[in-house]
């Protein structure tokens, strides 16, 4: 069964007139919000690539693979988009997008295990230009407290509460061993911060009103081999 998502109140502050009307919905499917990305980065592509002609859900299908009807189900979740045989205008549509996805201000995250993975995700760019940044880098291991990473210092994971407090940090990224996942997160959830992503590949357990995903590498290789071997 599909998963989703409870939504009070769908986040669009700010919407442009030419979006349409907003519909406060109790549920969202998970895989819609997923798909959701998908569409905001066309948009973008289209964006840059000078395109400013309007967007069908016919060719928005053929960008992304879902199909017409799929977009247009997906969009109407959230309210009114484009208009009858014209279709979207990639500039309102990306900025509802950005409202929906919560992209349209920047979140400050914290990093947590400072070991391969986590200097790899130190180093990666994307995540500054979607406005997600990463403010700080915590470490049990007292041989990489005072690490510098560009200006990130390696802090010990006691001052995650205090720092989280002076940085507003809503997000934190769990890149440690299963064996520390579960400790790792409770000190998360204790610093009251809400959205975790885990690397780790272990089941953990979070407190209702703390989000959890988690991105397991083996899985999608995984996928990959069972592909390949059954294709």
């Amino acid at each position: 069964m599909e998963q989703t998502l409870k939504v009070a109140k769908p986040p669009m502050p700010n919407m442009p007139p030419a979006t349409g009307h907003m519909l406060k919905v109790p549920k969202i499917p998970k895989m819609t919000v997923r798909r959701l990305s998908d569409y905001y980065r066309i948009l973008r592509t289209l964006e840059s690539q000078g395109d400013t002609e309007p967007l069908s859900s016919e060719k928005m299908s053929r960008l992304t693979g879902f199909t017409a009807a799929q977009v247009r189900r997906d969009l109407a979740y959230f309210g009114s988009f484009g208009k009858r045989g014209v279709g979207y205008d990639i500039g309102d549509l990306q900025q509802s997008l950005r409202s929906i996805l919560g992209i349209d201000h920047p979140w400050s995250l914290a990093l947590v295990g400072v070991g391969n993975l986590g200097t790899a995700l130190l180093s990666y760019p994307g995540y500054r230009a979607q406005g997600f940044h990463i403010v700080a880098a915590f470490d049990s291991d007292a041989t990489k407290h005072g690490r510098r990473f560009g200006n990130l210092v390696v802090r010990p994971l006691e001052d995650l509460a205090e720092t989280a407090r002076e940085h507003n940090i809503s997000m934190a990224i769990v890149a440690v061993p299963a064996s520390e996942a579960q400790a790792v997160i409770d000190t998360i959830v204790a610093a009251g911060i809400k959205g975790i992503l885990n690397f780790a590949p272990v089941k953990l357990q979070v407190p209702p009103g703390v989000f959890l995903e988690k991105v397991d590498l083996s899985i999608e290789i995984e996928y990959l081999s069972y592909l390949l071997t059954n294709s």
